[in-house]
């Protein structure tokens, strides 16, 4: 179920204040264990007429201490741009989608304010959920306990979600996607979001090269933190057509071609030449091939790219689309 989505970059206006459902979260991933928390919070909102709506911050909190600590190394990986994450949370039933700046006002506000003023009047909530270990505050010194106590004083209903797990036992989270992609394996990471990890961007001009190597590539920006290892996949690509199109793509810094450091997917759609500048593709990540590598010379890496695309058509032979 897809929703139509509003998007605040702040509290609402007086005017547009609806009485809500909220989680809270960065719900980077939207994997499993955020869409059990969404789906409760839906069922929520519908059986209490309130809008279902989730509060998340922009940059990351620790992506926002990282950075004042100048120490960029904590940063956490990305796993989903914005457009993504927004998406999938349309798609998990959310209506409102708060899109809080994290800033030094926000890190200083103390814990009582956060649920008293913030939550309570400027963002009109009535029912909460928030995982158990969820804190809250300047320093983080709110945890569930406070939270409950000044939600009953403010008519915050506070409810608590367990840790999601999967087959095995092991805890659904951010980081064990993060740790998956980071490894290449992105069936596991498939498996703890529920659907393929993938990347959506515009197609963008390159420098023609892979046109010379007759290896015509599709070229995406990606986000300088992207959590998925660099290296050639098994893709397949949606919009472009009524089906998926399959492909490999390097997803990397070209360091054979270039030397600026900027990430870049580029995917090579098989027996296939269109015209995709502009447009809005999805490139869905299937299968970790190799990592990335520093060829010596044009024919050795052209030599690899052939192979590479060898290796994606005998996926695609065996899995089908």
């Amino acid at each position: 179920m897809k929703t139509i989505l509003s998007i605040f970059r702040q509290a609402p206006a007086p005017d547009f204040r609806l009485p809500c459902a909220l989680s809270i979260g960065n719900f980077d991933g939207v994997h499993r264990g955020h869409q059990a928390m969404i789906a409760q919070v839906c069922d929520a909102a519908e059986r209490l007429a309130l809008a279902p709506t989730i509060l998340t911050f922009a940059p990351h909190p620790r992506q926002y201490f990282a950075h004042i600590n100048h120490r960029p190394e904590l940063s956490p990986p990305q796993i989903t741009g914005l457009r993504d994450k927004l998406t999938a949370l349309a798609h998990a039933g959310v209506e409102r989608v708060i899109l809080a700046r994290f800033n030094q006002a926000m890190a200083e506000m103390s814990a009582s304010d956060f649920v008293t003023k913030w939550l309570a009047i400027e963002l009109n909530v009535r029912w909460l959920l928030v995982g158990e270990d969820f804190r809250f505050g300047r320093q983080r010194t709110g945890d569930v306990k406070l939270l409950k106590e000044l939600g009953q004083l403010c008519g915050i209903a506070v409810h608590t979600l367990s840790d999601i797990t999967d087959e095995q036992g092991h805890r659904i989270s951010s980081s064990e996607v993060r740790g998956a992609l980071a490894a290449g394996d992105v069936r596991r990471a498939a498996s703890l979001l529920g659907r393929p990890f993938g990347m959506t961007g515009h197609i963008v001009h390159g420098k023609k090269l892979g046109r010379t190597l007759n290896m015509p590539t599709m070229n995406m920006h990606v986000t300088p933190r992207c959590a998925a290892r660099s290296g050639i996949y098994v893709v397949r690509a949606h919009g472009l057509g009524p089906k998926p199109l399959p492909g490999v793509a390097s997803l990397g810094v070209r360091p054979t071609v270039e030397d600026d450091g900027r990430i870049l997917l580029e995917t090579h759609l098989f027996d296939l030449n269109v015209d995709a500048y502009g447009k809005l593709v999805r490139v869905e990540l299937l299968q970790h091939l190799r990592d990335e590598e520093k060829f010596p010379d044009l024919p050795t890496l052209t030599a690899a790219m052939h192979a590479d695309a060898q290796h994606a058509r005998a996926y695609f032979a065996l899995h089908g689309l």
